[in-house]
């Protein structure tokens, strides 16, 4: 329970403050033009909260969290006097409506650059993009184990995340990929990923997997550090200091894979069998792993922890990571690469999932973005600033779809009403929108059906 609400809060905080900012590059812009404003509310339904302030305008706080308005004085929907005639929106020329439209979205592109150029302040830190194991077309390509990838057909990477978002983009679009890659000994090379082979069965989710790049992690022995209390393992009769050496007759290579091997071989509350050395010796155990009650079905688990890693384990891990940090005025020119770099890769998975390379699975709800939220803040700031960025690049991207009842839809009326010299007709302007309507309650219908799929998946 704490779980989801600490979820809810942090999608209230990170949608608050985004949606704030969006609508006030609306209001902003609108005064600017002398549009007179009737409300700025953040949320929509019944208000929480609400002042009238001196320049007439109402602000709000509603009770539903997941976007938010400014109503701006229009002829269509009330009597007007003349005096306030020049002030109402639909009266405005269509380049001044457009400004209008635009500053939601713009605002938002400046919040995430700001957002990324705090981040780079404080310091973000990322894992090396670092290659373990290879196969399949990795080691066809001779990429070798144990090596840095550096960059991307020639784009650099500064760790997994950079890299990862590359390759699956050219494994999306089955191009043949140029990788620089630094070797154990030093020496840098370029290898061909032939990813015009992959198969049509390749799902974006499993990019490095189906490339055949294991990312690089310390191999931490299969050691019992501690047993917890009457959990399964003790009942079953493990003990601190067994080597785990077999889950359901699947020989364990590392501690890593004690989870992923009972979830796979183990049943809640069924006998598991599962084999240790013990002085020396293989001894066979019977354990009948628990539920940890976490999500709706729940995690399987043993009720063991690990030893602690030797300390060269530790200093391989260490060196494996980086904090990625600039200076104030250095940070600029990477706040704007990096709003850049995130708006293209996010504009082209759009365009892909609409020509049908990439799943529609990509498509993500509230409760995704809550849990996302939630995970980012446990991380550190420089992690949520991050995410406030890329979630605010991503509003900013929706807003612009030109499907009426968004910012792009409007934006589009007008620049027709701008071309032929008068507004687009009032049955024009409604059948859009209702099938603007009918078009975003599919969208976030598909969302929250993905984030169903995620949460029992």
């Amino acid at each position: 329970m704490l779980e989801v609400l600490s979820s809810v809060w942090w999608l209230i905080v990170v949608l608050g403050v985004l949606v704030t900012f969006h609508e006030f590059g609306h209001y902003w812009v609108a005064r600017r033009c002398g549009v007179k404003v009737l409300r700025f509310s953040v949320g929509f339904g019944r208000p929480l909260w609400s002042r009238m302030g001196r320049d007439g305008t109402e602000y709000q706080v509603a009770a539903l969290p997941l976007g938010g308005y400014v109503k701006l004085l229009d002829t269509r929907e009330r009597e007007v006097s003349p005096a306030e005639q020049p002030m109402a929106m639909d009266n405005k020329p269509p380049w001044q409506k457009i400004l209008i439209l635009l500053a939601g979205p713009v605002f938002n592109l400046v919040f995430a650059v700001f957002a990324f150029w705090l981040m780079f302040m404080v310091g973000i830190p990322q894992a090396k993009p670092l290659v373990g194991e290879v196969s399949g077309l990795a080691a066809e390509a001779g990429i070798p184990a144990n090596s840095e990838i550096i960059a991307v057909e020639g784009e650099r990477t500064a760790g997994w995340q950079h890299a990862h978002l590359a390759l699956m983009t050219q494994a999306l679009d089955r191009e043949p990929t140029r990788l620089t890659v630094v070797s154990e000994d030093g020496a840098e090379s370029e290898y061909l990923l032939e990813l015009n082979r992959l198969p049509d069965s390749f799902k974006e989710e499993n990019t490095l997997e189906e490339i055949g790049i294991e990312p690089w992690r310390p191999r931490i022995p299969a050691l019992v550090g501690s047993v917890g209390e009457d959990s399964a393992a003790e009942r079953a009769g493990i003990q601190e200091g067994d080597l785990i050496l077999e889950i359901g007759g699947e020989t364990v290579p590392d501690w890593a894979m004690i989870g992923p091997l009972v979830q796979q071989h183990g049943y809640a509350g069924e006998p598991l069998a599962v084999t240790v050395e013990r002085n020396g010796a293989p001894l066979e155990l019977s354990v009948r792993p628990t539920s940890d009650g976490s999500g709706n079905s729940g995690r399987l688990i043993l009720g063991v922890s690990n030893a602690p890693p030797d300390e060269a384990t530790i200093a391989a891990w260490e060196a494996s990571r980086i904090v990625v940090r600039y200076g104030p005025l250095e940070g600029i020119p990477q706040a704007f690469h990096e709003t850049w770099r995130l708006t293209t890769s996010t504009l082209g998975l759009l365009g892909r999932m609409i020509t049908g390379k990439a799943s529609v699975r990509n498509l993500s709800g509230p409760i995704t973005i809550a849990q996302f939220a939630n995970d980012s803040a446990r991380l550190g700031l420089s992690n949520f600033l991050f995410f406030m960025g890329l979630i605010s690049l991503s509003l900013g991207i929706l807003n612009l779809l030109p499907i009426p009842v968004l910012d792009g839809g409007h934006i589009v009326f007008y620049l027709i009403e701008w071309a032929k010299g008068s507004p687009v007709s009032e049955q024009v302007q409604v059948a859009g929108q209702y099938f603007g309507l009918m078009a975003l309650a599919a969208l976030m219908g598909l969302a929250f059906v993905n984030d169903i799929l995620r949460l029992f998946g």
